[in-house]
């Protein structure tokens, strides 16, 4: 029996929409968390609404007034006060970096002519089956014999360079640039660099705005290395700092709705960014030959 193309399509969105429900479903949950009152927390516990709805929680954990109250015997306070803007300074340094170092080394693979450019180049892209974790001790130590430990200078030194990843994306579309347009400018008297400034740059602006969004995605999310170099409360990001506290829970009880609302505030950016320009992520992948 043919099944009609509408009935294929129409299982094929309910299967879609099935699948974002479930992959949905902790991230409902957290925010559910994150607006219910403590006292509430376990009445509700098997319920899909919560039973009040309240953002004091949201407020307390920024250290702002809030009527909401932690409970009494939770093991430690919640203040992520620091951790946002801490994090969008982390993210924006590494982010801002390994744009423009990774679009230099991806424009002189994709036009520069030099021996040994290719085999450079595949080494260069080699250095991604090297697992990160390996890296982490020698640049650790090599951070602290520097003196740079909880300082933004020591947590984005290792990664604010090149990114093998992103190196292959841009120059996939470098490669794509006019020459007529180069051999112009060199013509009129520019050097590489200001070619590369005033004419290649301009002409892929939508895949650094990709790259952008993939690499903020990533820092916003870092834990590891952040954990390692910025332990202290200045330089802490909204990931270590909520592991932190759940170290310093102790004997006593979570506090589950300021955690969750920590919680929502971290992943609340990433969840714009995705709904926001998913499409292009996808769209600039698949025209880079990315899978």
């Amino acid at each position: 029996m043919t099944v009609s193309p509408r009935l294929r399509r129409l299982s094929g969105q309910a299967v879609l929409g099935l699948v974002c429900l479930i992959s949905l479903l902790p991230v409902w949950m957290v925010l559910k968390t994150a607006v219910t009152l403590p006292a509430d927390i376990f009445a509700t516990a098997d319920k899909l609404w919560p039973a009040s709805i309240t953002f004091g929680n949201f407020l307390r954990v920024l250290g702002l007034p809030s009527e909401v109250a932690p409970p009494a015997n939770a093991g430690a306070a919640i203040s992520f006060g620091l951790a946002p803007p801490t994090t969008v300074i982390y993210t924006a340094l590494l982010v801002s970096g390994q744009l423009f170092f990774s679009s230099l080394a991806a424009y002189a693979f994709a036009r520069l002519r030099f021996p040994g450019r290719d085999a450079i180049f595949y080494s260069f892209i080699a250095a991604t089956m090297i697992p990160s974790i390996v890296l982490f001790i020698p640049n650790f130590i090599l951070i602290r014999q520097l003196g740079l430990l909880n300082t933004f200078a020591g947590m984005v030194a290792p990664n604010i360079l090149m990114l093998p990843f992103a190196v292959f994306f841009l120059r996939q579309f470098f490669l794509t640039t006019p020459k007529e347009l180069e051999e112009a400018a060199r013509l009129d008297g520019l050097n590489w660099f200001r070619i590369y400034w005033h004419v290649a740059l301009p002409l892929q602006r939508g895949p650094m705005a990709t790259l952008a969004i993939l690499l903020s995605i990533q820092a916003w999310n870092d834990f590891f290395w952040p954990f390692l170099t910025g332990q202290d409360e200045s330089v802490q990001v909204m990931a270590v700092a909520l592991a932190q506290y759940q170290s310093q829970t102790g004997q006593g009880q979570p506090d589950w709705t300021g955690l969750m609302a920590a919680v929502m505030l971290s992943i609340i950016p990433v969840l714009i960014l995705l709904v926001f320009f998913g499409r292009r992520i996808v769209e600039s992948l698949q025209t880079s030959g990315m899978k």
